[in-house]
């Protein structure tokens, strides 16, 4: 039985003004991310050792708002031999001609796509870009044989520093939520995390969007 961790990269500008951040821009996080960042490794930290973790992978998306974030976790969890693993089937939905765009600039350039997308952002593409089952296609596939590792011994754990909708996606196929549902269903804070126990028998969700606070003097 193993743990994984699923955690959304930490606080950038667009995640602050509500403006989507896809695969066309590759943005840094703010200085507010970096210490957002240090909180969740630090609490993932603690998860680690309340749980006798023994063998420990990192992966992350090759963003630079998820590389950021992923060494920042690393720096935190005190294992400075752990490097981060880039994997470009973790990559964010690709916004396409929404990138950089608010809600409601999108409802205003292209309403009726927006409506169905909003509807069921799972089987609707964006204009030039992906669909929600897109994203699952390939970033399903390079979580399954890391579950598979977790699922095969006690002590194993990954962190995986991804996107929205990578994460949403994923939780909300543990959950066993209708895919078309993930964007209404399941919520992915900027730096938040959420633990999946994965073992022979299946998978369980232990923790949801914990979103830590600052840590006490």
């Amino acid at each position: 039985m193993g743990h994984l961790f699923l955690v959304r990269h930490a606080t950038t500008a667009a995640s602050e003004s509500g403006v989507n951040l896809g695969q066309r821009t590759d943005a840094p996080l703010l200085p507010a991310g970096r210490e957002r960042a240090a909180m969740t490794g630090s609490a993932i930290r603690a998860e680690l050792a309340a749980i006798s973790v023994g063998d420990l992978r990192l992966l992350t998306s090759p963003a630079r708002r998820c590389r950021e974030t992923a060494e920042i976790v690393g720096d935190a969890l005190g294992r400075p031999d752990l490097e981060p693993e880039a994997d470009p089937r973790l990559w964010e939905i690709d916004y396409g001609a929404w990138e950089g765009l608010s809600a409601d600039e999108c409802r205003a350039r292209d309403p009726e796509l927006r409506a169905a997308w909003e509807a069921d952002p799972y089987a609707t593409r964006t204009p030039g870009g992906e669909s929600g089952s897109d994203v699952a296609a390939r970033a399903f596939a390079a979580l399954a044989p890391l579950e598979a590792w977790l699922a095969g011994d006690r002590g194993t754990a990954a962190i995986v520093v991804s996107h929205n909708h990578v994460v949403r996606l994923r939780i909300a196929a543990q959950l066993g939520l209708p895919l078309a549902d993930y964007r209404r269903r399941v919520t992915a804070d900027p730096g938040g995390y959420s633990m999946i126990t994965i073992g022979p028998g299946g998978s369980a969700v232990r923790r949801l969007n914990v979103l830590p606070g600052p840590i006490p003097a």
